[in-house]
């Protein structure tokens, strides 16, 4: 294997040569105490950075391997070690010519613990991936700038964040028992009957609207008494909290008084957070899944009977499709498909739904006679969700009391501080308790048809060479692009992503835009229903990790769920159902 002297003769010896030479760096490197591989190098030095990848043996780090005996505290390490590289690389970045030269990044982890191709821990070594921008002046080579970036700055990056010695011990031990804490609260939800738990003491509100960090000098938040519930840590002994259980509840109250802010907590609660976040101890159910309208959407075969009937023109709603959903049958649609996905908690806020899907008064019944409705209220099948097929639901309200009956309890926020209103709630909802439906259960499976999910955009043909010649058709590539949380490219589609609240980081827009092309090649076979093909998929990488979806990963990718792994398909506007 060349050596690190080997490295900085070649980058002198290319020096001032034009930048394609830089290509012939492909390879791996001995530095001693770990191995560099340049695996992907960029075309010119405005082209996406080079892919670069650390390997450093345990016995070099010096990591204990008390923080990665399991995967929640080897999580927990990978992604306090992906920081520390980060802050490391913004120290150290400065721009040594053109373009990206002299960059240095890595897929910084957010305030969110998610596991991620970025940072990896093996029994015996550490992965780390990021990119590099291979230092130029125009398209010329800055050799001597190269050697001392990728022999001397990467090195010095090394010794700073992945060298025990070097860390903080504490904060280190604590990144991995944070993470291992909010596993086993999760794992303990269903066995105490209970959809989420937020631990006293915790800080919901958010520093802003674009800043996910805790709110400075924010109300920490308190239980009432009569949902005041004890779990074990790993780590600390007991926390004390208020334990939501499975059934319906409310959470109600004036404006600006918390409400939103506490169901925005629940709906993360599906992710581990840093140590100091705030909502370190604030879990909900790994398939909670929030649901809201989304005018305009693409909606294919999805059954909506038990909200819509008796469409105009006969329509059939058991198979319904359409280009350009309302605002209450792409909410219907969302329920359906999450229920398909496997959610057994949804989380509903009034604020982004349909009004007419969440309730119709007495008076407008009055008016429109039910067979000139179409549509069956939530409100009419949220007892029968959970009563007859244990579907939870926890729903922020402002402006109806048509909820209090079938609800099992009702939150009131005032000042972000949760009160149980459940016997006054009762008492005002009387005799006015909404007639109740049943939920009416389909076995038809959606089985999606594997020739409308395709990953490939057809290129333009070759002009051939100045001197004439044929022109060539260029090969179909591959076109998954991440844009943010908003939105995939995928293949010659965009699929828009902007109202899933529940995706928080665009390393897993991307992961999912691979794994969509996985489950094309090996799973979504034309027979196979599409929640049980991509849970085929799901399933391979929880067991092998993102390198299910290609041996050489690159650094940008972070696990997803089931439930928006399917949002996704279901939001592919050339999908069709067989």
């Amino acid at each position: 294997m060349p050596t690190r002297n080997d490295l900085t003769d070649f980058l002198r010896r290319i020096d001032g040569k034009s930048y394609p030479s830089y290509k012939d760096l492909r390879g791996r490197y001995d530095f001693d105490h770990f191995t560099l591989s340049i695996e992907h190098v960029q075309g010119d030095p405005f082209a996406a950075p080079s892919r670069l990848s650390i390997q450093i043996q345990h016995e070099h780090s010096r990591l204990p391997a008390d923080l990665f005996s399991n995967k929640s505290r080897r999580t927990g390490t990978e992604t306090f070690l992906a920081t520390a590289f980060a802050t490391a690389c913004r120290d150290s970045s400065d721009s040594l010519g053109s373009g990206k030269s002299g960059l240095l990044t890595i897929d910084a982890p957010g305030q969110q613990v998610l596991h991620r191709t970025c940072c990896q821990i093996t029994e015996d070594v550490t992965i780390l991936r990021f990119v590099a921008g291979l230092p130029a002046s125009g398209r010329r080579i800055l050799g001597r700038a190269a050697a001392r970036l990728l022999t001397e700055t990467i090195p010095d990056l090394v010794e700073a964040a992945l060298r025990h010695r070097n860390l903080d011990a504490e904060a280190l031990t604590l990144a991995a028992n944070t993470n291992e804490n909010a596993d086993a609260l999760r794992a303990q939800l269903d066995e105490r009957g209970l959809i989420a738990f937020v631990a006293n003491g915790a800080i919901l509100p958010r520093a802003s609207g674009v800043d996910n960090r805790p709110m400075n000098g924010a109300v920490p938040f308190r239980s009432p008494d009569s949902l005041q519930t004890s779990l074990t840590l790993p780590h600390g002994g007991e926390t004390t909290g208020m334990g939501i259980p499975a059934g319906v509840s409310l959470i109600v109250g004036g404006g600006y008084h918390g409400k939103s802010t506490l169901l925005n907590a629940l709906e993360h609660g599906i992710y581990n957070h840093r140590p100091h976040d705030g909502r370190e101890l604030v879990v909900s159910r790994a398939d909670a899944t929030k649901v809201r309208a989304e005018d305009g959407r693409s909606v294919v075969k999805v059954d909506l009977s038990p909200f819509i009937n008796n469409l105009p023109g006969g329509k059939d709603t058991t198979a319904f499709t359409s280009e350009n959903a309302s605002g209450s049958t792409s909410q219907a649609a969302a329920i359906m498909e999450a229920i398909e996905a496997g959610a057994r908690c949804l989380l509903l806020d009034e604020d982004i739904s349909a009004t007419n899907f969440l309730i119709r008064d007495e008076r407008m019944q009055q008016l429109i006679a039910p067979e000139k409705e179409p549509i069956t209220p939530f409100v009419q099948r949220v007892r029968s969700l959970y009563d007859d097929h244990g579907i939870s639901t926890i729903l922020v309200l402002g402006g109806s009391g048509d909820y209090f009956g079938p609800a099992d309890r009702v939150l009131a926020m005032d000042n972000y501080l949760p009160h149980d209103l459940t016997p006054e709630a009762k008492r005002i909802a009387g005799e006015s308790v909404p007639s109740t439906f049943r939920f009416p259960h389909s076995d038809s499976p959606r089985v999606p048809d594997p020739s409308s999910i395709n990953p490939f955009k057809s290129a333009p043909p070759y002009r051939g060479n100045r001197r004439g010649g044929d022109r060539a058709s260029r090969p179909p590539r591959q076109n998954i692009k991440a844009h943010g949380t908003r939105a995939l490219s995928f293949g010659s589609e965009e699929i828009d992503l902007s109202l899933l609240s529940q995706l928080v980081d665009d390393s897993q827009v991307r992961a999912i835009g691979q794994a969509l092309a996985y489950a094309k090649e090996h799973t979504l076979d034309g027979h196979t229903s599409l929640p049980e093909a991509l849970e085929n998929v799901t399933v391979l990488i929880s067991a092998n990790g993102l390198t299910t979806l290609g041996p050489n990963p690159p650094g940008d990718l972070a696990e997803f769920r089931l439930q928006e792994f399917a949002a996704t398909l279901n939001r592919l506007r050339s999908l069709q159902i067989l």
